[in-house]
């Protein structure tokens, strides 16, 4: 799996497409991250058909992730989840397939009681995962994995996983670094993949953009770099993959360009310093559910 990828999460499905099809083009990527729940698979897969017809790359080049959303948990459920999103993606099979949340929903989405509380299903990791493995012995997808899994989650996952999950996706930036969470993982033989790597300039909530942190703008302007590119730069030398999305063309060509340039103990100890707890996805803001507690 390349280190970095394209992330497609908040990318306008009237954006996505052309979006992948120039970073697989003209930029270099060779790693593009989906998810049925971002709305835009559809899009994506009339690029990549566009751009693995044109011979402009060809199809095993490219490292593709798709996930298994909540609603769609059930044994029965999984294996047409993923034909769905093969289908949608115009491709024949997926590098890696990930649970998305280790939360299993009702049909038709998000579903809340009379107090805001979202409502759940009662169907077990392991009926959902013991169906991903059935998606391996199919040839449907190359790798099995996760997102957004917490330890006790894995502990109990790897109690009973035939075929061990390969990576765990999970959110991951200076403002959230969960070092201890990639060491456990890694531990385990399992990558890690950040998500959100930049912590999501713009971010509605935020006072202030880790991009424009005096710290992050001084590393940068001593590589020479931007401070996207310091940031993402942190991330793969704590060896972890990194993900950031932009429909931009000339930020998708700046995200990749950061394999020429290196952060020293110092610069990567003073970055940590950044650390602030600072988790921007957390189902307790939709679903009253604390997942993270």
């Amino acid at each position: 799996m390349p280190l970095v990828g394209l992330g497609t999460w908040k990318s306008a499905s009237d954006e996505a497409g052309e979006a992948v099809a120039h970073a697989l083009s003209e930029c270099g990527y060779r790693h593009i991250d989906c998810a049925p729940i971002y709305g835009n698979e559809k899009e994506i897969g009339r690029s990549l058909r566009s751009v693995f017809g044109g011979n402009v790359v060809n199809r095993e080049e490219v490292f593709i992730t798709s996930k298994l959303w909540d609603t769609e948990h059930a044994r029965d459920d999984v294996r047409q989840a993923c034909e769905a999103t093969l289908e949608d993606l115009q491709i024949e099979y997926l590098d890696l397939y990930l649970i998305h949340w280790g939360i299993a929903e009702p049909k038709g989405g998000h579903t809340y009681d009379a107090n805001g509380n979202l409502i759940v299903e009662r169907v077990p990791i392991r009926e959902t995962w013991e169906a991903m493995e059935e998606l391996m012995d199919a040839g449907l997808v190359k790798a099995i994995g996760v997102a957004n899994f917490t330890a006790p989650l894995l502990l109990d996952l790897f109690s009973y996983a035939e075929i061990k999950p390969a990576v765990n996706q999970i959110e991951v930036h200076p403002y959230l670094q969960q070092q201890r969470l990639i060491d456990f993982c890694q531990r385990l033989g399992m990558v890690v993949t950040a998500y959100s790597p930049l912590a999501r300039p713009g971010y509605e909530e935020m006072s202030e953009r880790l991009v424009d942190e005096k710290l992050i703008r001084h590393v940068a302007d001593a590589h020479a770099k931007t401070p996207a590119q310091v940031l993402l730069r942190w991330g793969i030398q704590r060896n972890t993959a990194v993900i950031p999305k932009s429909t931009h063309p000339e930020r998708m060509k700046e995200n990749i360009d950061i394999f020429d340039f290196a952060l020293s103990e110092s610069e990567m100890h003073e970055i940590g310093g950044l650390e602030r707890g600072l988790r921007l996805v957390d189902p307790f803001q939709w679903g009253k559910i604390p997942y993270f507690d």
